[in-house]
C-alpha cells in the first residue's frame, strides 16, 4: 500500500512521522510524496493556536478533496484537545490521540485492514527519511510536560511527562547513520526535561549520543532556558554539538513574564546567553515572542522591543497570542484587540529581520562547513543549492550544473561566506517571499 505522511506545527510531530515512516516501510508499505498517489494519508495535526487549529481542518479537506478515494488517519493535538471531535464529523477513518500515538500503525492495520507489499519489494537502502524527502532526521526523546505556561495548550494535549528510553534514541540514532543521514535534531515538548521519569537527564542522553554514535552533526529542538545548568556548555566542546540553540523568551517584559508563569527572568536569561556566547564562538541563538498577551501594556511592549534590540536574535518566531480553552491565560483579564497585535507584530517582524542581517553579516569573509539539503532551478535558469552553516543559517551556493546536485546533497563541504543576499526565487513559482540567505563558494569536501 502507498502512504503519504504529512504534519502541522512542531517538530515533535515531524518526529513522529519519522517514527510512523519506518514502522509503515517495516511492514512492507511505500512512502510517497504525492498524496495524489496515496491509498493512505496520515495527518498529524497541531493546535498551539486558533491559526493552528483552521489550518489542521483545512488540511483535512484539502487532502480529502485531493485524493478522495484513499483511506485517512488523523493524529494530533487539534483531534486530541477536542472530546466531541470524531471521524465521522471530520469524514477521516481513524482519529488516534497523542497518547495513543505509539500505537498509529498496529491501530491502521487492525482497523483499515491494509494491504502491505512484499518487504523484498523495497528498496533496501532507501531509509524513510529520504524517502520522504528529508535530509535532517528529527529525533523524538520525550513526550509531555511537567509545567503549566498560562498561554499553553500542548501541555493538556500531550499529557505528563514520558521519556524514550536511552538506549532506544541511540539505536534510532545509529540505524539513521548507517542510511546516510548527517544530522539529527532532539526534539519533544519539553526536551530540557528529558530523563525526569527515568532516572538520566539530557546532559546523559547528549553525552552518550556523542560517545556511542557517530552522527556528525546534533542539535537541539526548543529547550527552556531554565533546563540548562552551567556544566552543559561542557558539552559544546565536542564539534559534533552545532552552536545553535532555540531558547524560548516569549517576552522581554518580567511583569509579562510572571502573568505567564514563565521560570525565567529576563536578568537569568541575559546570563544564560552571555555564558553561551562567551563560551563557543559564532554561537546562534534563536527564540520565540508572543504578541500581545493579556494585559500587555505599552510600557511592557517597549521594555520587549528594548530587551530583544540590546540582546540580538538569529531568528524570532512571532506568535500573536491566541486564547485557548482550557488555560489560564484565556481568562485574564486585558484581552487586546487584534488591530494591536497585528501593529505589534509588524514592528517586531521588522526588528527581527534587522537582527537576522545583522547576525548573519558576522559570517562573511569565514569559511563554514555547510550540510547542503536540496537545490532549485531559479527564475533565472541558474542552479543553486541551499544547506546550513553549524550555527544555522542558510547558505545558498550557485552549481555549475544540475548533476553537482546528486553529488552534493546530503553532503558537508567547506565554503566561504561572501555576502548576504535574498533567497534566489524558484522558476514557476509566483511571488515568494524573499529571505535573507548567505552567499556561498564552494570549495573542498570538509
Amino acid at each position: 500500500m502507498q502512504i503519504h505522511l504529512s504534519a502541522l506545527g512542531c517538530r515533535l510531530n515531524e518526529a513522529e512521522l519519522e517514527l510512523w515512516a519506518g514502522e509503515f516501510r517495516n511492514h512492507g508499505h511505500q512512502l510517497v510524496t504525492d498524496a495524489a498517489d496515496a491509498d493512505l494519508m496520515v495527518l498529524n495535526t497541531c493546535a498551539v493556536t486558533q491559526e493552528a487549529v483552521r489550518k489542521s481542518r483545512k488540511s483535512i479537506t484539502r487532502l480529502q478533496r485531493h485524493n478522495p478515494l484513499a483511506k485517512m488517519i488523523v493524529s494530533g493535538c487539534f483531534v486530541s484537545l477536542d472530546d466531541t471531535q470524531s471521524a465521522a464529523d471530520l469524514g477521516v477513518d481513524l482519529i488516534v490521540a497523542n497518547d495513543q500515538k505509539e500505537q498509529l500503525v498496529s491501530q491502521a492495520h487492525e482497523l483499515l485492514d491494509l494491504t502491505a507489499m512484499p518487504v523484498g519489494a523495497l528498496e533496501p537502502d532507501m531509509p524513510a527519511l529520504f524517502a520522504r524527502q528529508r535530509q535532517r532526521a528529527f529525533i523524538k526523546i520525550q513526550d509531555g510536560c511537567r509545567y503549566r505556561c498560562t498561554f499553553c495548550v500542548v501541555t493538556l494535549a500531550r499529557g505528563e511527562e514520558r521519556s524514550r528510553p536511552l538506549d532506544d534514541v541511540i539505536n534510532e540514532v545509529n540505524q539513521l547513520v548507517q542510511q546516510g543521514v548527517q544530522e539529527i535534531v532532539l526534539t519533544g515538548v519539553h526536551v530540557g526535561g528529558y530523563g525526569s521519569d527515568i532516572d538520566s537527564s539530557l546532559y546523559e542522553l547528549v553525552a552518550s549520543l556523542i560517545d556511542n554514535t557517530d552522527v556528525p552533526r546534533i542539535r537541539f529542538a526548543s529547550v527552556e532556558p531554565w533546563d540548562l545548568p552551567d556544566s552543559f556548555l561542557q558539552l559544546f566542546e565536542n564539534p559534533r554539538l552545532m552552536p545553535h540553540m532555540h531558547l524560548p523568551l516569549q517576552s522581554g517584559s518580567d511583569t509579562v513574564l510572571r502573568r505567564m508563569a514563565r521560570r525565567c527572568k529576563t536578568e537569568d536569561y541575559t546570563r544564560l546567553l552571555q555564558n553561551l556566547r562567551g563560551a563557543i564562538p559564532g554561537f546562534n541563538v534563536t527564540t520565540d515572542i508572543i504578541v500581545g498577551f493579556p494585559g500587555e501594556t505599552e510600557e511592557e511592549w517597549q521594555q520587549t522591543i528594548n530587551y530583544i534590540a540590546e540582546t540580538g536574535f538569529g531568528h524570532i518566531h512571532i506568535f500573536s497570542y491566541s486564547p485557548r480553552q482550557g488555560t489560564k491565560a484565556a481568562n485574564l483579564p486585558g484581552q487586546l484587540t487584534g488591530d494591536i497585535k497585528k501593529a505589534r507584530s509588524r514592528q517586531l517582524h521588522l526588528l527581527a529581520a534587522e537582527l537576522k542581517t545583522e547576525s548573519m553579516k558576522k559570517l562573511i569573509g569565514s569559511t563554514q562547513n555547510v550540510l547542503w539539503e536540496n537545490s532549485k532551478e531559479t527564475a533565472d535558469n541558474q542552479h543553486h543549492i541551499f544547506g546550513y552553516t553549524p550555527n544555522y543559517f542558510r547558505v545558498s551556493a550557485l552549481l555549475q550544473s544540475q548533476s553537482e546536485t546528486e553529488k552534493l546533497e546530503n553532503t558537508i563541504t567547506s565554503v566561504s561566506i561572501n555576502s548576504v543576499i535574498p533567497e534566489p526565487l524558484a522558476a514557476n513559482k509566483g511571488k515568494h517571499k524573499q529571505s535573507p540567505v548567505l552567499e556561498g563558494g564552494l570549495q573542498h569536501p570538509a
